[in-house]
């Protein structure tokens, strides 16, 4: 059950790199819309890295991103149709990728990946910041 407050975006997507700009501006205007402006810049770091792996890893560019804001934060997520979860690597800082992850790691408050039947779910989240926490 979806708390009083919260407020959601889903899009089914056909991941193409090409349209990774396209995205980050959706994110980036809805994030602004909710009032969290301060969000937008990982937000899109995070989204675009979510999106590659599912270009790169998943076997399918089918995928499903949802973005959802209440009190307590703002949580986006990935869906795709592979069973394979991510993982966090020490990324070799002279190679062309492998750092994605590991950057998100650092970035987000949260995040994690969920088993779904149909293959999984990536989820990062951004907590509030609270009384007395800079933002």
């Amino acid at each position: 059950m979806a708390e009083a407050g919260t407020q959601q975006y889903r899009q089914e997507l056909a991941v193409d790199p090409q349209g990774f700009a396209r995205i980050r501006r959706i994110v980036g205007a809805y994030l602004r819309y909710w009032g969290r402006d301060e969000l937008v810049p990982p937000a899109a770091m995070c989204v675009t890295e979510l999106l590659t792996n599912v270009h790169r890893h998943a076997g399918s560019a089918a995928c499903v991103l949802v973005l959802q804001t209440s009190s307590s934060g703002v949580r986006i997520v990935v869906s795709d149709e592979s069973p394979a979860l991510p993982v966090v690597r020490e990324p070799d800082w002279f190679a062309e990728s492998g750092r994605g992850m590991f950057l998100l790691s650092s970035t987000v408050d949260a995040w994690g990946a969920d088993p779904t039947r149909e293959g999984k779910d990536v989820w990062i989240e951004f907590r509030a910041a609270t009384e007395g926490t800079a933002a």
